[in-house]
């Protein structure tokens, strides 16, 4: 594949989205110096200053690691405009001011390199216009590009073009956009808000309109249109204080100035919610003013209530007879929906039916397939569906008529009809717009196939629409062995593919079994193993509630016997003559964590949050982990000139005693379950074919496993260092008596127990305290509490 090289890029302006953009380039190791306005007082870079160390304070971190903020560069119109010609990527995130954004065109234009792309991070405003400040050379490399706000999180990328950007800037910049940002990429037309904050926005003020008409409070509604619906869990309102209420006005008055009835028969809907606006007249900006449609008070959290202007406890659910509705197929939902006569069914029935036509009215003006809209739905408003893939779910013509009917009773927004083709062609023929042979272009009038960019080669399974034809993992490739558990094939019969089948990829000891005879098969007839799963999560952890029963029967021998078996399988992993690769994305907790430890390499999405978390049931890690950290700690301080193992101890142990998770693939490396060697990979769909090919390429380089070695460990007095600090924690109230226990254990185990400092032990030696430690602990009744009480309720208990 070709490769659009990125060695630099600037963004310029140190706003929200600015600064968070920069962010999300240095989290994937993308060079980037932040620009903004001299400060009038102080150091020049002030204002770029207090903007990167605001990134250390937001919430989600916009980081994968705090500390790294130092290493966005910081600049100032005044001073540096000479660092643009070493950028190759210029991104222009000042704020919605057109004329400030033809001012800041004029000023950097000399300073920009003949290859480099600038594209402007507008949510909204005309590209096309936008290019009108720039000179002649420049506009064919002059584009959009519109991140979703948090841009490390949300996937969504719009691209758009103007009528002389050169068709090789966009696919350049989509390939470094999808491939080294990971992101998802919709290329929109140039009408305002683009497609995603165009349907949305127009969706958002449809909801409020209709939560007016039916007179239902915010909680309800956001109970109604969170999990529920398939959307978001934070709902409408909820989303709308994350967004923050000025922003959402600035959507808003975009869509009133640049368009009419003329040009959106749905215009007449767009004015400004009174509560929208009475809340920002009182600074109620949402999240941000911490005050927006809700308002946490204490523990409680408060609604605002437009009639009074006073805020007025929240926490009131929707009736569960449309939670039932909402669990039946697509097409009974619709219809039940559509019948009843409660104002919350009635409700749901009215934002549906409306998002139906709104989506269907513009497709043609705002996208090039009806692909382009379902897939800004779901990676920018975290909808599980887009609007025409729910649609053709619950039926194509029966839906599209239930829609018309009620346009035509004027119960819709818009006397618009539904367009022609909904009803006559090739999409009522084929049951709606999404097909084997592509998605709908309603200005062409024909299935168009995905975009086939060299990029897309890298993922083997792309994220599918309902409809839409390609490979599917759980089917994909030839089938070697498959159980409940787990299923062991190949896409190409050079290595081989282990997918854990079971519920959250618990390892359960049928897990343990395939990936046994997965390793076997491999050394005799492959070039490695991966293990990669084609949803989240890697795995999260031992299958608990698999061993109750054994241990119920048997009592804790049963237990021992299993955690013997699990370890077994780690020590077949790391020994194995062929390299094994572990692909990890999402949760890797407990025996997940150790699963990919134990591999020759691992391959890891950023968004990869690992741990050893077993404290938080009472237990200590068993399947290896503290083993691990052991000989982590010993392998580390080899490079040193010390003989003191216990600083290289310290942090392992305190992540395992403390269930510290990592926050992102980044931090994970820093608590050492992610080594400099690994991998880290922006797109998660790009994560098996990257993992396959470190598998061929370790192979090629003639791979041998590591000797089974011995290493030294603390020993006794290290254990007593640890336990003294446990102590003080203990007594201070910091940690409760049975965490003290648990803790104890686990620096048992990583300091070798009782023997002599620098005592040198292997891996099974460690393992026999990990299952001494593990073994006594379940049978403890703190231990039991906190097992049922995660089993039961999915949260921790603390005793």
């Amino acid at each position: 594949m070709k490769r659009f090289q990125v060695n630099k890029v600037a963004v310029l302006g140190a706003g929200v989205m600015g600064a968070q953009i920069a962010a999300h380039l240095v989290n994937l190791r993308v060079p980037v110096v932040l620009f903004d306005l001299p400060a009038k007082e102080g150091p020049k870079n002030g204002i770029v200053t207090r903007a990167v160390d605001g990134l250390k304070k937001l919430k989600p971190s916009p980081l994968g690691v705090a500390s790294d903020a130092s290493l966005i560069g910081q600049a100032n119109y005044e001073e540096h405009l000479e660092l643009l010609r070493g950028c190759d990527l210029i991104i222009e995130a000042i704020a919605e001011r057109m004329d400030w954004k033809h001012d800041l065109y004029k000023k950097i234009a000399p300073f920009i390199a003949e290859h480099t792309i600038v594209a402007s991070n507008t949510s909204g405003l005309s590209i096309t216009q936008l290019s009108e400040g720039l000179p002649e050379a420049i506009k064919p490399r002059f584009c959009g590009i519109h991140f979703f706000n948090p841009p490390r999180y949300m996937t969504l990328v719009e691209l758009i073009n103007t009528p002389t950007t050169e068709p090789r800037i966009l696919d350049d910049l989509e390939a470094f956009v999808t491939s080294g940002l990971g992101k998802g990429v919709v290329r929109a037309k140039d009408t305002p808000n683009f497609v995603a904050n165009r349907i949305g926005i127009a969706g958002m003020l449809a909801t409020m309109k209709e939560v007016d008409n039916f007179g239902l409070t915010y909680d309800v509604v956001d109970d109604l249109t969170g999990k529920r619906l398939g959307r978001a869990s934070s709902g409408t309102f909820r989303t709308a204080d994350v967004v923050g209420l000025d922003t959402m006005a600035h959507v808003i008055k975009t869509l009133q100035d640049n368009l009419s009835l003329d040009a959106d028969p749905f215009y007449e809907s767009f004015g400004t919610p009174p509560v929208l606006k009475a809340l920002i007249e009182a600074g109620h900006l949402g999240q941000k003013a911490k005050a927006g449609f809700f308002k946490k008070v204490g523990r409680d959290i408060l609604r605002f209530e437009l009639d009074s202007g006073e805020y007025v406890p929240a926490g009131a659910k929707a009736d569960e007879v449309y939670g039932r509705m909402l669990k039946r197929p697509a097409g009974e939902r619709l219809r039940l929906l559509r019948d009843s006569e409660g104002p919350q069914g009635q409700f749901l029935w009215a934002i549906l039916r409306n998002a139906f036509h709104y989506a269907a009215v513009h497709l043609a003006t705002i996208a090039d397939t009806a692909r382009d809209v379902d897939q800004a739905m779901r990676w920018g408003f975290g909808m599980k569906q887009g609007p025409f893939e729910l649609w053709q779910e619950a039926g194509w013509l029966d839906v599209a008529k239930m829609v018309q009917d009620d346009i035509d009773a004027g119960k819709a927004l818009s006397k618009a009809p539904l367009p022609e083709w909904v009803f006559k062609g090739p999409v009522a023929e084929a049951g709606g717009v999404h097909t084997a042979d592509g998605s709908w272009n309603p200005s062409t009038k024909k299935f168009e196939q995905r975009r086939d960019l060299p990029v897309y080669q890298r993922q083997h399974f792309p994220e599918l629409l309902l409809g839409e034809a390609g490979a599917k993992f759980q089917t994909d490739g030839t089938t070697i062995e498959e159980n409940d558990s787990i299923r062991v094939w190949t896409q190409d019969d050079g290595v081989l593919i282990a997918s854990i089948k079971t519920k959250m990829h618990a390892i359960s000891p049928e897990v343990c079994e395939g990936l046994m005879m997965a390793i076997e098969l491999a050394e005799k007839e492959y070039q490695g193993l991966v293990v990669w799963s084609g949803d989240e999560p890697f795995s999260a952890g031992a299958d608990l509630q698999a061993m109750l029963p054994a241990f119920m029967a048997v009592g804790v021998a049963a237990i021992e016997d299993a955690e013997g078996f699990m370890q077994q399988t780690m020590l077949r992993l790391r020994y194995a003559s062929v390299p094994v690769v572990s692909a990890v994305r999402g949760l890797a907790l407990g025996g997940g964590c150790e699963l990919a430890v134990y591999s020759a390499r691992r391959v890891v999405h950023m968004e990869s949050y690992m741990g050893l978390v077993e404290v938080g049931v009472g237990l200590v890690p068993g399947a290896g982990g503290l083993t691990y950290i052991a000989r982590r700690a010993a392998e580390n301080a080899e490079t040193s000139t010390g003989k003191d193992l216990l600083p290289f101890l310290t942090e392992g142990f305190t992540a395992a005693a403390m269930a510290k998770v990592g926050t992102s693939a980044i931090e994970s490396r820093q608590l050492g379950y992610v080594l400099h060697s690994d991998v880290i990979v922006p797109h998660k769909d790009e994560l098996l074919f990257v993992a396959i090919n470190e598998a061929k390429a370790l192979f090629a380089g003639g791979y041998r496993a590591p000797h089974k070695r011995l290493f030294p460990v603390a020993g006794r007095d290290g254990k007593a260092t640890i336990l003294g600090s446990l102590v003080n924690m203990r007594d201070g109230g910091f940690i409760s008596q049975h965490d003290f226990h648990i803790a104890s254990l686990i620096a048992n185990v990583v300091t070798g127990g009782d023997v002599d400092p620098g005592t040198l032990v292997n891996e099974e030696y460690l393992m026999t305290l990990e299952r001494q430690a593990f073994c006594a602990l379940i049978v403890h009744p703190k231990t039991q509490e906190r097992i049922l009480g995660m089993l039961n309720t999915g949260r921790p208990v603390r005793n």
